[in-house]
């Protein structure tokens, strides 16, 4: 990936854009629920709330999201990564990576150690890529229920 990629806050005018990347995912569109996720971390934004973006001449071209969640089931706190998206026309140039560690980097000087995230097991390319990102299986597992 060229110099000239820049990894940054996300700004409110960033909204569209991210609306936008995130329409490349089979998902449906959830313009309403990023409205909410820029308000809780863009807007209001707190030290333990990361959204960041990667820009290259001057187009956003992916975002990482994340934040320290304390305690949950017991868990010392540790970084979480819930969103996470690189653009198709520039995948497997390194941006995700770049985002990746930037995050981590972000997340440790909160003072946590661990960073987790959750991948569909259905999402190769995803799962390939935190792998790659030196994510393992850790001590927690998913459990759900689907409710009738």
């Amino acid at each position: 990936m060229s110099n000239n990629l820049l990894i940054r806050n996300a700004l409110p005018s960033d909204l569209e854009a991210i609306i936008s990347l995130d329409r490349t995912t089979p998902d449906a569109d959830k313009a309403d629920y990023w409205q909410g996720i820029f308000e809780h971390y863009v807007v209001k934004g707190r030290a333990d709330r990361i959204f960041l973006v990667a820009e290259k001449a001057g187009t956003v071209i992916g975002f990482i999201v994340g934040e320290v969640r304390a305690w949950e089931f017991g868990s010392p706190p540790c970084g979480w990564v819930f969103a996470l998206a690189v653009s198709p026309d520039v995948r497997e140039q390194g941006t995700g990576k770049k985002m990746w560690d930037e995050i981590c980097s972000r997340l440790k000087k909160t003072g946590v150690s661990t960073v987790r995230t959750m991948a569909n097991l259905d999402q190769k390319l995803t799962l390939s890529f935190l792998r790659s990102m030196g994510l393992r299986t850790g001590r927690y597992i998913e459990l759900e229920k689907q409710l009738d």
